[in-house]
């Protein structure tokens, strides 16, 4: 039996935190998954996602994961390799780089579900 290869093997995205390697896409299932390099003292954005749930999973280095409901409810939570969280929508998060880390994020695709409400980049 052949295996059938992704339609969208690898996609490397630079980002001024790091990169993203895009693993798959998979329009029939709704779901994309990355490989994700963050930078020692470099965070993505504050943000929340309408609709996009995202599922993590830790492979190398240490992260700070920093969410909550409201901008007043925030807390810092501390993952390390082989821990995972899953984000709901509407849920406030950041992840920051305390050690260079890898991490894998899957989820839905709704690729351009951002509202970033702090960038530490200037990106809208």
């Amino acid at each position: 039996q052949r295996i059938r290869r992704s339609r969208f093997m690898t996609k490397e995205i630079p980002k001024p935190w790091g990169k993203e390697l895009w693993l798959e896409t998979e329009p029939e299932y709704e779901l994309i998954m990355k490989k994700l390099h963050m930078k020692k003292g470099c965070s993505c954005s504050l943000q929340y996602h309408e609709k996009k749930f995202e599922n993590f999973y830790v492979l190398s280095g240490q992260l700070k994961l920093t969410i909550g409901k409201t901008l007043d409810t925030l807390e810092e939570k501390m993952l390390f390799p082989g821990d995972h969280y899953t984000i709901q929508p509407m849920v406030i998060h950041r992840m920051t780089g305390v050690e260079d880390s890898v991490y894998i994020e899957s989820s839905t695709n709704h690729l351009d579900d951002v509202v970033r409400l702090q960038d530490d980049y200037d990106r809208k």
